[in-house]
């Protein structure tokens, strides 16, 4: 009978022990919240690229920034709607470009990055807000530890073609660990550092589909990276989604058209090249195909003209 009140207790104190963990995803406040719709466009995979985001916070200086950007480019590739460039290239041809020392968080110099890069938009963002703090309870026979950690994170959409931005969001998320303990054992244990990643998933997760959604009104583009008579070599390929017999309209993109209250660009003029046929893969980095003009307007294609699927 006492064997079995002891390992009764013993159980008893284990479960009451036991760490428990629980991750929020909150909205954090603002003026609005983006609608959240869940994208049915099933084209071509979206070109875009994650710079690190900056820490305003005055916690975890150093890695919080580039903790957030990694997050989200983790969360778009698995998302499957996606071609994102990794941080280290966008690094490198910062560096090569002499941009490293203006910093990503200008629109000007992102959209100048986006243009060498080929993409159709870039990420910029910041963790604006970051907290840990840590609460308890005290009854007679238990007590119980929690640590919580708050965190904001505002991230902007720039649209490579006119450095427009085309969503601005606000994401907050919680996580928190709680520790139990009965008659003084079970609560010992310094800072949980894995909430911070969690919080910051809680927060960037929401992201992807608004994302997706802002970036399905604009139609799918890729640009011609060489042309020799009829036959053009693509920027994108298989992992894209472009695939062998797609037909797309290619265009010749000129001047910009400026709205004339702003002097935002709000387009480009275009010159019609013709249609053409994807052929299939060239190379195999999956990330170029070949197409064929089968109906030319009278313009030769070049590498940096555009196309687009054909309506």
């Amino acid at each position: 009978m006492h064997k079995l009140k002891f390992i009764a207790a013993a159980a008893l104190l284990a479960a009451a022990c036991a760490p428990a963990k629980s991750v929020k995803q909150q909205q954090a406040l603002s003026v609005d919240k983006t609608e959240k719709v869940e994208s049915k466009y099933t084209g071509p995979k979206r070109r875009i690229g994650v710079v690190e985001f900056e820490n305003k916070s005055a916690y975890g200086q150093g890695r919080l920034g580039g903790a957030a950007s990694d997050i989200l480019v983790t969360e778009l590739v698995k998302s499957g709607k996606f071609i994102v460039v990794e941080r280290d290239r966008l690094n490198k041809v910062m560096e090569e470009q002499k941009f490293q020392s203006q910093g990503m968080t200008d629109s000007q110099t992102a959209v100048k990055i986006g243009q060498v890069m080929g993409l159709e938009a870039i990420v910029v963002g910041s963790v604006s807000q970051f907290g840990v703090k840590k609460e308890g309870s005290d009854y007679l026979l238990t007590q119980s530890k929690r640590q919580v950690a708050d965190v904001t994170v505002d991230i902007r959409l720039i649209d490579v073609q006119s450095g427009q931005v085309i969503l601005a969001d606000s994401g907050k998320g919680m996580a928190k660990n709680t520790k139990a303990s009965f008659l003084g054992m079970g609560t010992k244990g310094g800072y949980d550092e894995t909430l911070e990643g969690e919080a910051l998933r809680a927060a960037l997760v929401q992201f992807v589909t608004n994302i997706a959604s802002q970036l399905n009104k604009k139609p799918w583009s890729c640009m011609i990276a060489a042309a020799a008579n009829d036959q053009l070599y693509l920027n994108a390929g298989s992992d894209s989604g472009v695939n062998e017999g797609m037909d797309l309209d290619c265009y010749r993109q000129g001047a910009e058209i400026r709205d004339p209250r702003s002097n935002l660009v709000i387009g480009r003029v275009e010159e019609y090249l013709g249609r053409a046929e994807v052929e299939g893969p060239c190379g195999d980095s999956g990330d170029c195909a070949k197409a064929r003009i089968t109906k030319s307007s009278g313009g030769s294609p070049k590498s940096g003209d555009i196309c687009r699927l054909a309506k």
